[in-house]
Protein backbone atom coordinates (compact mmCIF):
# COMPACT_ATOMS: atom_id res chain seq x y z
CA UNK A 1 0.00 0.00 0.00
CA UNK A 2 1.91 3.13 -0.94
CA UNK A 3 -0.92 5.35 -0.04
CA UNK A 4 -3.76 5.97 2.47
CA UNK A 5 -7.00 5.65 1.21
CA UNK A 6 -8.67 8.95 -0.57
CA UNK A 7 -10.41 10.42 2.21
CA UNK A 8 -7.80 10.12 5.32
CA UNK A 9 -5.43 11.36 2.14
CA UNK A 10 -7.13 14.09 1.73
CA UNK A 11 -8.07 15.21 5.58
CA UNK A 12 -4.33 14.40 6.26
CA UNK A 13 -2.11 14.72 3.17
CA UNK A 14 -0.25 11.60 3.79
CA UNK A 15 1.21 8.43 2.40
CA UNK A 16 2.49 5.50 4.24
CA UNK A 17 5.99 6.69 3.74
CA UNK A 18 5.07 9.54 4.99
CA UNK A 19 4.23 7.43 8.45
CA UNK A 20 6.97 5.10 8.61
CA UNK A 21 9.47 8.43 8.15
CA UNK A 22 7.81 10.10 11.40
CA UNK A 23 7.88 6.82 13.23
CA UNK A 24 11.79 6.46 12.30
CA UNK A 25 12.05 9.60 13.93
CA UNK A 26 10.43 8.83 16.73
CA UNK A 27 13.04 6.35 17.42
CA UNK A 28 15.99 7.99 16.65
CA UNK A 29 17.31 8.20 20.05
CA UNK A 30 15.73 4.80 20.99
CA UNK A 31 12.73 3.62 22.96
CA UNK A 32 10.45 0.85 22.84
CA UNK A 33 7.42 1.83 21.14
CA UNK A 34 6.02 4.96 19.10
CA UNK A 35 2.76 5.67 17.50
CA UNK A 36 1.14 8.88 15.63
CA UNK A 37 -1.85 10.31 16.34
CA UNK A 38 -3.51 12.30 13.36
CA UNK A 39 -6.79 14.22 13.77
CA UNK A 40 -9.20 16.48 11.67
CA UNK A 41 -12.33 17.39 14.28
CA UNK A 42 -15.32 19.05 12.69
CA UNK A 43 -17.56 20.49 15.96
CA UNK A 44 -20.87 22.50 15.51
CA UNK A 45 -22.89 23.70 19.15
CA UNK A 46 -26.15 26.05 19.31
CA UNK A 47 -27.50 27.63 22.23
CA UNK A 48 -30.50 28.95 23.16
CA UNK A 49 -31.77 30.95 26.62
CA UNK A 50 -34.84 32.87 27.31
CA UNK A 51 -36.21 31.85 24.08
CA UNK A 52 -33.22 33.08 21.92
CA UNK A 53 -30.63 31.84 19.97
CA UNK A 54 -27.79 33.25 21.99
CA UNK A 55 -24.73 31.54 20.02
CA UNK A 56 -24.22 29.07 17.01
CA UNK A 57 -20.48 28.19 16.45
CA UNK A 58 -19.16 25.92 14.01
CA UNK A 59 -14.87 25.34 14.08
CA UNK A 60 -12.15 22.38 12.93
CA UNK A 61 -9.60 21.24 14.74
CA UNK A 62 -6.55 19.62 12.94
CA UNK A 63 -3.10 18.31 14.23
CA UNK A 64 -0.86 15.12 15.37
CA UNK A 65 0.31 13.92 18.88
CA UNK A 66 3.48 11.40 18.45
CA UNK A 67 4.61 9.29 21.66
CA UNK A 68 7.23 7.74 22.21
CA UNK A 69 7.55 4.81 25.15
CA UNK A 70 10.89 3.57 26.64
CA UNK A 71 10.09 1.64 30.11
CA UNK A 72 7.80 3.31 32.30
CA UNK A 73 8.76 6.98 30.62
CA UNK A 74 6.56 8.47 27.99
CA UNK A 75 7.48 11.26 25.77
CA UNK A 76 4.98 13.13 24.25
CA UNK A 77 4.08 16.17 21.70
CA UNK A 78 1.94 17.65 19.57
CA UNK A 79 1.64 19.99 16.62
CA UNK A 80 -1.38 21.32 15.00
CA UNK A 81 0.84 22.06 11.63
CA UNK A 82 1.03 19.12 9.43
CA UNK A 83 4.02 19.96 7.58
CA UNK A 84 6.32 17.35 6.90
CA UNK A 85 9.37 19.78 8.94
CA UNK A 86 6.53 20.50 12.15
CA UNK A 87 5.99 17.07 12.65
CA UNK A 88 9.35 16.13 12.71
CA UNK A 89 10.13 18.76 14.92
CA UNK A 90 7.48 17.29 17.28
CA UNK A 91 8.53 13.73 16.68
CA UNK A 92 12.28 14.75 17.74
CA UNK A 93 10.89 16.19 21.07
CA UNK A 94 8.90 13.29 21.83
CA UNK A 95 12.17 11.13 21.13
CA UNK A 96 13.92 12.72 23.68
CA UNK A 97 13.29 10.58 26.42
CA UNK A 98 14.56 7.87 25.47
CA UNK A 99 18.24 7.24 24.79
CA UNK A 100 20.66 4.26 23.08
CA UNK A 101 20.54 3.10 19.74
CA UNK A 102 17.91 3.56 17.13
CA UNK A 103 15.04 1.64 16.94
CA UNK A 104 14.18 -0.41 13.86
CA UNK A 105 10.36 0.07 13.33
CA UNK A 106 8.32 -1.89 10.91
CA UNK A 107 7.90 -1.70 7.32
CA UNK A 108 4.28 -2.27 5.84
CA UNK A 109 1.67 -1.43 7.87
CA UNK A 110 -0.89 -3.65 7.82
CA UNK A 111 -4.50 -2.02 8.70
CA UNK A 112 -6.66 -4.28 11.07
CA UNK A 113 -10.39 -5.67 10.10
CA UNK A 114 -12.77 -2.87 9.65
CA UNK A 115 -15.82 -2.63 11.58
CA UNK A 116 -18.57 0.13 11.93
CA UNK A 117 -20.48 0.11 15.26
CA UNK A 118 -22.21 3.65 14.37
CA UNK A 119 -22.96 3.84 10.81
CA UNK A 120 -25.11 6.82 10.07
CA UNK A 121 -26.87 7.95 6.89
CA UNK A 122 -26.04 11.29 7.05
CA UNK A 123 -23.85 12.82 9.71
CA UNK A 124 -25.47 15.84 11.51
CA UNK A 125 -22.86 18.51 10.61
CA UNK A 126 -24.09 18.11 7.09
CA UNK A 127 -26.84 18.87 7.78
CA UNK A 128 -28.44 22.23 7.12
CA UNK A 129 -27.81 24.43 10.15
CA UNK A 130 -31.46 25.57 10.37
CA UNK A 131 -32.60 22.07 10.88
CA UNK A 132 -30.43 22.06 14.47
CA UNK A 133 -31.63 25.19 15.37
CA UNK A 134 -34.85 24.00 15.30
CA UNK A 135 -34.27 21.75 17.85
CA UNK A 136 -33.51 23.91 20.61
CA UNK A 137 -36.65 25.76 19.26
CA UNK A 138 -38.82 23.11 19.84
CA UNK A 139 -37.19 21.90 23.49
CA UNK A 140 -37.98 25.55 24.42
CA UNK A 141 -41.75 25.67 23.56
CA UNK A 142 -42.00 21.97 24.66
CA UNK A 143 -40.81 22.55 27.93
CA UNK A 144 -42.79 26.24 28.34
CA UNK A 145 -45.77 24.37 27.10
CA UNK A 146 -45.86 21.76 30.00
CA UNK A 147 -46.58 23.96 33.13
CA UNK A 148 -46.72 27.65 33.85
CA UNK A 149 -44.66 27.75 36.36
CA UNK A 150 -41.55 26.59 34.28
CA UNK A 151 -40.09 30.23 33.60
CA UNK A 152 -36.94 29.60 32.68
CA UNK A 153 -35.69 26.90 29.80
CA UNK A 154 -31.60 26.97 27.87
CA UNK A 155 -31.00 24.36 25.23
CA UNK A 156 -27.96 22.83 23.54
CA UNK A 157 -27.50 20.82 20.66
CA UNK A 158 -23.84 20.17 19.87
CA UNK A 159 -22.34 17.81 17.24
CA UNK A 160 -19.04 16.47 15.99
CA UNK A 161 -17.48 14.48 13.42
CA UNK A 162 -13.57 13.15 14.28
CA UNK A 163 -11.80 12.06 11.72
CA UNK A 164 -8.92 9.68 12.95
CA UNK A 165 -5.78 8.11 12.39
CA UNK A 166 -3.50 5.91 13.94
CA UNK A 167 0.24 4.27 13.40
CA UNK A 168 1.96 2.55 15.36
CA UNK A 169 5.75 1.56 15.46
CA UNK A 170 4.73 -2.15 15.27
CA UNK A 171 3.05 -2.26 12.12
CA UNK A 172 -0.61 -1.35 13.10
CA UNK A 173 -2.36 1.16 11.05
CA UNK A 174 -6.13 2.17 11.96
CA UNK A 175 -8.50 4.38 11.05
CA UNK A 176 -11.91 5.46 11.95
CA UNK A 177 -14.98 8.27 11.54
CA UNK A 178 -16.68 9.00 14.49
CA UNK A 179 -20.17 10.98 14.33
CA UNK A 180 -21.16 12.40 17.88
CA UNK A 181 -24.49 14.65 18.41
CA UNK A 182 -26.30 15.65 21.68
CA UNK A 183 -29.37 17.75 22.46
CA UNK A 184 -29.53 19.03 26.32
CA UNK A 185 -32.29 20.99 28.24
CA UNK A 186 -32.84 22.57 31.43
CA UNK A 187 -35.42 24.07 32.90
CA UNK A 188 -36.41 26.46 35.80
CA UNK A 189 -39.41 26.14 37.73
CA UNK A 190 -41.27 28.17 40.54
CA UNK A 191 -44.35 28.66 42.12
CA UNK A 192 -45.19 32.24 43.65
CA UNK A 193 -42.29 33.47 45.93
CA UNK A 194 -41.06 30.07 46.46
CA UNK A 195 -36.90 28.89 45.65
CA UNK A 196 -36.72 28.03 41.55
CA UNK A 197 -35.91 24.34 41.06
CA UNK A 198 -34.28 22.97 38.13
CA UNK A 199 -34.60 19.68 36.13
CA UNK A 200 -32.25 18.31 33.41
CA UNK A 201 -32.37 16.32 30.58
CA UNK A 202 -30.93 15.24 27.54
CA UNK A 203 -29.79 12.54 25.13
CA UNK A 204 -27.83 11.61 22.19
CA UNK A 205 -25.11 9.09 20.97
CA UNK A 206 -22.68 8.02 17.70
CA UNK A 207 -25.69 9.26 15.78
CA UNK A 208 -27.25 11.76 12.92
CA UNK A 209 -30.22 13.86 13.58
CA UNK A 210 -32.79 10.49 12.82
CA UNK A 211 -32.13 9.92 16.46
CA UNK A 212 -33.67 12.96 18.08
CA UNK A 213 -37.42 11.98 17.15
CA UNK A 214 -39.79 9.96 19.22
CA UNK A 215 -38.69 8.76 22.63
CA UNK A 216 -35.39 10.82 21.76
CA UNK A 217 -37.04 13.96 20.00
CA UNK A 218 -36.39 17.72 21.58
CA UNK A 219 -39.96 17.21 23.76
CA UNK A 220 -39.80 14.35 25.38
CA UNK A 221 -36.61 15.78 26.69
CA UNK A 222 -38.03 19.45 27.30
CA UNK A 223 -40.95 17.37 29.13
CA UNK A 224 -38.75 15.38 30.96
CA UNK A 225 -36.74 18.37 31.96
CA UNK A 226 -39.84 20.07 33.17
CA UNK A 227 -41.10 17.37 35.01
CA UNK A 228 -38.61 16.83 36.91
CA UNK A 229 -38.60 21.07 37.93
CA UNK A 230 -42.10 20.56 39.29
CA UNK A 231 -41.63 17.78 41.18
CA UNK A 232 -38.83 19.37 43.32
CA UNK A 233 -41.40 21.94 44.16
CA UNK A 234 -42.95 19.56 46.41
CA UNK A 235 -40.32 17.77 47.13
CA UNK A 236 -39.73 17.60 51.56
CA UNK A 237 -36.08 18.19 53.32
CA UNK A 238 -34.18 14.37 52.55
CA UNK A 239 -33.36 12.59 55.40
CA UNK A 240 -30.23 11.98 57.27
CA UNK A 241 -28.81 8.76 58.06
CA UNK A 242 -27.72 5.51 57.35
CA UNK A 243 -30.99 3.54 55.76
CA UNK A 244 -31.39 1.20 52.47
CA UNK A 245 -30.93 2.80 49.03
CA UNK A 246 -32.87 1.65 45.80
CA UNK A 247 -30.90 3.40 42.82
CA UNK A 248 -33.27 3.13 39.57
CA UNK A 249 -32.40 2.07 36.24
CA UNK A 250 -30.36 3.83 33.57
CA UNK A 251 -28.49 7.27 34.71
CA UNK A 252 -27.52 6.36 38.24
CA UNK A 253 -25.20 3.99 36.85
CA UNK A 254 -23.12 7.02 37.22
CA UNK A 255 -22.40 6.55 40.77
CA UNK A 256 -20.87 2.62 39.86
CA UNK A 257 -18.82 4.66 37.14
CA UNK A 258 -17.42 6.77 38.97
CA UNK A 259 -17.12 5.06 42.62
CA UNK A 260 -15.99 1.76 41.39
CA UNK A 261 -14.99 2.19 37.25
CA UNK A 262 -11.99 4.54 38.00
CA UNK A 263 -10.60 2.17 40.68
CA UNK A 264 -10.60 -0.24 38.20
CA UNK A 265 -8.43 1.27 35.36
CA UNK A 266 -4.35 0.00 35.37
CA UNK A 267 -2.80 3.17 35.58
CA UNK A 268 -3.85 3.65 38.77
CA UNK A 269 -3.88 -0.32 40.45
CA UNK A 270 -0.23 -0.56 38.63
CA UNK A 271 0.67 2.40 40.97
CA UNK A 272 -1.16 0.51 43.85
CA UNK A 273 -3.21 3.49 44.70
CA UNK A 274 -6.61 2.24 43.72
CA UNK A 275 -8.93 0.64 46.58
CA UNK A 276 -9.05 -2.41 43.94
CA UNK A 277 -5.00 -2.58 43.48
CA UNK A 278 -4.01 -6.31 43.53
CA UNK A 279 -7.03 -8.37 44.34
CA UNK A 280 -7.80 -9.87 41.59
CA UNK A 281 -9.80 -13.19 41.71
CA UNK A 282 -10.84 -11.90 45.66
CA UNK A 283 -14.83 -11.20 46.28
CA UNK A 284 -15.08 -6.98 45.92
CA UNK A 285 -18.69 -7.01 45.75
CA UNK A 286 -22.12 -8.65 46.52
CA UNK A 287 -22.29 -12.09 44.18
CA UNK A 288 -25.42 -10.50 43.01
CA UNK A 289 -22.77 -7.68 40.75
CA UNK A 290 -21.26 -8.44 37.56
CA UNK A 291 -19.68 -5.04 35.85
CA UNK A 292 -19.13 -4.50 32.48
CA UNK A 293 -17.10 -2.21 30.37
CA UNK A 294 -18.19 -2.35 26.92
CA UNK A 295 -16.83 -0.28 23.70
CA UNK A 296 -18.66 -2.20 20.98
CA UNK A 297 -22.17 -1.31 21.47
CA UNK A 298 -23.87 0.54 18.59
CA UNK A 299 -24.22 4.05 18.69
CA UNK A 300 -23.77 4.52 22.18
CA UNK A 301 -21.72 7.28 23.39
CA UNK A 302 -18.54 5.65 24.93
CA UNK A 303 -18.22 3.17 21.77
CA UNK A 304 -15.74 3.10 19.95
CA UNK A 305 -14.79 1.07 16.20
CA UNK A 306 -11.22 1.48 17.76
CA UNK A 307 -9.30 2.97 20.77
CA UNK A 308 -6.75 5.91 20.94
CA UNK A 309 -4.60 3.60 20.53
CA UNK A 310 -5.72 1.85 17.37
CA UNK A 311 -6.82 -1.29 19.29
CA UNK A 312 -10.45 -2.38 18.28
CA UNK A 313 -12.68 -2.14 21.48
CA UNK A 314 -14.21 -5.18 23.40
CA UNK A 315 -16.95 -6.45 26.37
CA UNK A 316 -14.37 -6.58 29.12
CA UNK A 317 -15.82 -8.28 32.23
CA UNK A 318 -14.49 -6.32 35.60
CA UNK A 319 -16.25 -8.02 37.99
CA UNK A 320 -18.08 -11.20 37.61
CA UNK A 321 -20.71 -12.44 40.66
CA UNK A 322 -18.47 -10.83 42.56
CA UNK A 323 -15.29 -11.27 41.85
CA UNK A 324 -12.62 -9.07 40.85
CA UNK A 325 -11.72 -10.41 37.50
CA UNK A 326 -9.28 -7.74 35.75
CA UNK A 327 -8.85 -3.90 34.85
CA UNK A 328 -9.01 -1.85 32.32
CA UNK A 329 -5.69 -1.55 30.21
CA UNK A 330 -3.95 0.24 27.52
CA UNK A 331 -0.96 -0.16 25.48
CA UNK A 332 1.43 1.03 28.43
CA UNK A 333 0.03 -0.45 31.32
CA UNK A 334 0.19 -4.15 29.29
CA UNK A 335 3.69 -3.61 28.36
CA UNK A 336 5.03 -2.64 32.05
CA UNK A 337 2.14 -5.68 33.21
CA UNK A 338 3.08 -8.35 30.63
CA UNK A 339 -0.09 -8.46 29.58
CA UNK A 340 -2.91 -7.32 26.93
CA UNK A 341 -4.53 -4.14 26.31
CA UNK A 342 -8.61 -4.38 26.87
CA UNK A 343 -9.07 -1.40 23.67
CA UNK A 344 -9.21 1.19 26.69
CA UNK A 345 -6.59 3.63 25.64
CA UNK A 346 -8.33 6.86 25.12
CA UNK A 347 -7.92 10.65 25.20
CA UNK A 348 -8.98 13.93 24.68
CA UNK A 349 -7.39 14.94 21.27
CA UNK A 350 -4.15 15.11 19.66
CA UNK A 351 -2.83 17.25 22.03
CA UNK A 352 -3.35 14.89 25.09
CA UNK A 353 -1.73 11.11 25.60
CA UNK A 354 -3.67 8.18 25.81
CA UNK A 355 -4.36 6.73 29.11
CA UNK A 356 -6.76 3.92 30.52
CA UNK A 357 -10.25 5.10 30.77
CA UNK A 358 -14.06 3.18 30.65
CA UNK A 359 -16.33 3.25 27.67
CA UNK A 360 -19.61 2.01 28.10
CA UNK A 361 -19.64 0.75 31.84
CA UNK A 362 -22.55 -0.41 34.02
CA UNK A 363 -23.79 -3.63 36.15
CA UNK A 364 -25.70 -6.44 34.28
CA UNK A 365 -29.11 -7.44 35.31
CA UNK A 366 -30.42 -9.55 37.78
CA UNK A 367 -33.69 -11.16 38.28
CA UNK A 368 -35.81 -9.44 40.72
CA UNK A 369 -38.70 -7.21 39.67
CA UNK A 370 -38.36 -3.59 40.46
CA UNK A 371 -41.49 -3.35 41.91
CA UNK A 372 -40.83 -6.20 44.18
CA UNK A 373 -37.28 -4.40 45.05
CA UNK A 374 -39.61 -1.58 46.41
CA UNK A 375 -41.47 -3.60 48.98
CA UNK A 376 -39.44 -5.11 50.38
CA UNK A 377 -38.03 -1.65 51.73
CA UNK A 378 -39.68 -0.31 54.79
CA UNK A 379 -38.02 3.03 55.04
CA UNK A 380 -35.42 3.95 52.95
CA UNK A 381 -34.82 6.00 49.57
CA UNK A 382 -35.00 5.68 45.84
CA UNK A 383 -32.73 7.82 43.84
CA UNK A 384 -33.67 8.21 39.93
CA UNK A 385 -31.27 10.93 39.17
CA UNK A 386 -27.36 12.21 39.69
CA UNK A 387 -25.92 15.62 39.81
CA UNK A 388 -22.34 16.04 40.77
CA UNK A 389 -20.04 13.77 43.27
CA UNK A 390 -16.77 13.46 44.22
CA UNK A 391 -14.50 10.12 44.82
CA UNK A 392 -10.75 9.14 46.21
CA UNK A 393 -9.94 6.89 44.04
CA UNK A 394 -7.32 5.77 46.74
CA UNK A 395 -9.78 4.60 49.76
CA UNK A 396 -12.74 4.69 47.04
CA UNK A 397 -14.45 7.11 49.15
CA UNK A 398 -17.61 9.07 47.35
CA UNK A 399 -20.13 11.41 48.00
CA UNK A 400 -22.92 11.84 45.45
CA UNK A 401 -25.69 14.33 44.62
CA UNK A 402 -29.36 12.68 44.15
CA UNK A 403 -31.49 15.53 41.89
CA UNK A 404 -34.46 13.53 42.03
CA UNK A 405 -35.20 10.94 44.90
CA UNK A 406 -38.03 10.11 46.93
CA UNK A 407 -38.99 8.00 49.99
CA UNK A 408 -39.78 4.59 50.37
CA UNK A 409 -42.65 4.10 53.17
CA UNK A 410 -43.52 0.85 53.76
CA UNK A 411 -42.69 -0.64 50.58
CA UNK A 412 -44.28 2.35 48.62
CA UNK A 413 -42.65 5.61 46.71
CA UNK A 414 -44.04 8.60 48.51
CA UNK A 415 -42.87 11.83 48.72
CA UNK A 416 -39.47 13.43 47.14
CA UNK A 417 -37.37 15.23 48.60
CA UNK A 418 -34.44 17.53 47.48
CA UNK A 419 -31.01 17.84 48.87
CA UNK A 420 -30.15 14.14 49.35
CA UNK A 421 -26.60 13.38 49.08
CA UNK A 422 -25.02 9.61 49.29
CA UNK A 423 -22.06 9.27 51.04
CA UNK A 424 -19.82 5.65 51.14
CA UNK A 425 -17.57 3.33 49.53
CA UNK A 426 -17.33 2.15 46.45
CA UNK A 427 -16.29 -1.19 47.46
CA UNK A 428 -18.25 -1.51 50.23
CA UNK A 429 -21.03 -0.49 48.78
CA UNK A 430 -21.25 -3.16 46.37
CA UNK A 431 -20.67 -5.32 48.85
CA UNK A 432 -24.39 -4.25 50.53
CA UNK A 433 -26.40 -5.01 47.35
CA UNK A 434 -29.30 -7.43 47.94
CA UNK A 435 -31.04 -7.29 45.21
CA UNK A 436 -30.60 -6.63 41.87
CA UNK A 437 -33.60 -5.71 39.19
CA UNK A 438 -33.95 -7.64 35.71
CA UNK A 439 -34.66 -4.08 34.14
CA UNK A 440 -30.86 -3.19 33.02
CA UNK A 441 -30.92 0.43 31.17
CA UNK A 442 -28.21 2.65 29.89
CA UNK A 443 -28.30 6.12 30.10
CA UNK A 444 -29.28 8.34 26.93
CA UNK A 445 -26.07 9.65 26.13
CA UNK A 446 -25.13 12.50 28.14
CA UNK A 447 -22.14 11.23 30.07
CA UNK A 448 -18.73 13.23 30.34
CA UNK A 449 -15.81 11.41 32.10
CA UNK A 450 -12.99 13.75 33.43
CA UNK A 451 -9.33 12.13 34.49
CA UNK A 452 -6.00 14.05 34.69
CA UNK A 453 -7.60 17.33 32.88
CA UNK A 454 -8.92 14.92 29.67
CA UNK A 455 -12.71 14.59 29.22
CA UNK A 456 -14.14 11.73 27.09
CA UNK A 457 -17.38 10.61 26.15
CA UNK A 458 -18.99 7.73 28.48
CA UNK A 459 -22.04 5.78 28.70
CA UNK A 460 -23.52 4.06 31.74
CA UNK A 461 -26.44 2.10 33.23
CA UNK A 462 -27.56 -0.41 35.67
CA UNK A 463 -30.63 -2.28 36.24
CA UNK A 464 -32.39 -1.09 39.84
CA UNK A 465 -30.35 -1.89 42.43
CA UNK A 466 -30.63 -2.19 46.21
CA UNK A 467 -28.43 -1.28 48.97
CA UNK A 468 -29.02 -2.26 52.31
CA UNK A 469 -26.27 0.12 54.16
CA UNK A 470 -25.85 3.66 52.73
CA UNK A 471 -25.09 6.70 54.63
CA UNK A 472 -27.31 9.53 53.12
CA UNK A 473 -26.67 13.00 54.43
CA UNK A 474 -29.84 15.26 54.10
CA UNK A 475 -31.15 18.39 56.35
CA UNK A 476 -34.01 17.38 57.93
Amino acid sequence: MSSLSNLFGQKFGLTERDLERYLAEALSKGGDYADLYFEYLATSSISLDESLVKSATQGVSLGVGIRVLSGERTGYAYSDDLSPDRILKAARTAACIASGPATEIVHGLKSGEKRDLYPVGVLAGDTPLEERVKLVKRADAAARAHDSRVFQVQAIYADSVRHVLVATSDGRLSTDVQPMARLNVAALAREGEGVPQRGYAGGGGRVGLEFFTGAHSPEAFAEDAARQAIVQLHAIDAPAGEMTVVLGPGWPGILLHEAVGHGLEADFNRKGVSAFSGRVGQQVASPLCTVVDDGTIAHRRGSLNVDDEGEPTQQNVLIENGILRGYLTDKLSARLSGGVSTGSGRRENYQHYPMPRMTNTFMLAGESDPEEIIKTVKNGIYCTNFGGGQVDITSGNFVFSASESFLIEDGKITSPVRGATLIGNGPEALKHVSMVGNDLKLDLGIGVCGKEGQSVPVGVGMPTIKIDHMTVGGTR
